[in-house]
C-alpha cells in the first residue's frame, strides 16, 4: 500500500468492508479510495484483483459504496429500503462475471477470470450486499455507536449487541474519551 493514503479497514464481510472505504462520515470524512489505483489496491487485498481502473469506474464504485451504505443503514434502523439505492445495487450485481468457488475449508470465495474488470468485482460486492441486506446470513446489520462514524457493520457476535464497527478505532476512541472524562478533576 502507498504510505500517503490511510490504511484500509478490512473486515470479514466484503460489502461492509467496502462501505468502510469512506470512514468518519459524520466527522472529518476519510476517503480510503481517492484514486483509481487505490481502488485496484483495495480490490486486490479483498481477493478481487483486477488490472486497472478508470476515473469513471471509480465513480461507479463510489456510487455502489454509498448505495450499500444507505441500504445497510436503512436495514439496521428498520427503515424502508430506498429505491434508488436498491436499483444501483441490483444494476451492479447483474453486470458482472464472477464465479463462486468452494475452498477446501468449505468456505465460499469469489473468483474473477484473468480478464475481469472493475464491473466484475463490483458485481461481487453488490451480491455480497444483497445477501446481508436480505438477511440470508447469520448476523445482523448494525451501525457504529461512534457519533462521528456511524458505519454499517455486520454483527456476528453471539448476542448481536456489538457497538463498534472496529474496536481498535471507534471503540478505543470512545472508551478513551469516557476514561478521560472520568479522570478529569471536577471544576
Amino acid at each position: 500500500m502507498r504510505a500517503e493514503f490511510p490504511d484500509f479497514r478490512l473486515g470479514s464481510v466484503l460489502a461492509t468492508s467496502f462501505t468502510g472505504t469512506l470512514s468518519e462520515r459524520h466527522g472529518d470524512a476519510v476517503e480510503r479510495i481517492p484514486t483509481p489505483q487505490r481502488l485496484v489496491d483495495w480490490l486486490a487485498v479483498s481477493g478481487l484483483a483486477v488490472d486497472s481502473c478508470t476515473t469513471a469506474q471509480l465513480e461507479l464504485a463510489r456510487e455502489l459504496r454509498e448505495s450499500i451504505h444507505v441500504a445497510a443503514t436503512a436495514t439496521a434502523t428498520r427503515d424502508a429500503l430506498p429505491a434508488p439505492a436498491v436499483q444501483v445495487i441490483n444494476d451492479r450485481s447483474i453486470r458482472g462475471r464472477a464465479a463462486a468457488v468452494l475452498t477446501p475449508e468449505g468456505n465460499r470465495r469469489w473468483r474473477l477470470s484473468s480478464d475481469s474488470c472493475i464491473e466484475d468485482a463490483l458485481s461481487v460486492i453488490a451480491a455480497d450486499a444483497i445477501s446481508i441486506i436480505a438477511g440470508e446470513r447469520d448476523g445482523k446489520l448494525a451501525l457504529c455507536a461512534s457519533p462521528t462514524c456511524r458505519a454499517a457493520f455486520f454483527d456476528t457476535s453471539q448476542s448481536r449487541t456489538r457497538k463498534w464497527c472496529d474496536m481498535n478505532t471507534c471503540g478505543n476512541r470512545q472508551k478513551k474519551a469516557r476514561f478521560n472524562a472520568r479522570s478529569r478533576p471536577p471544576r
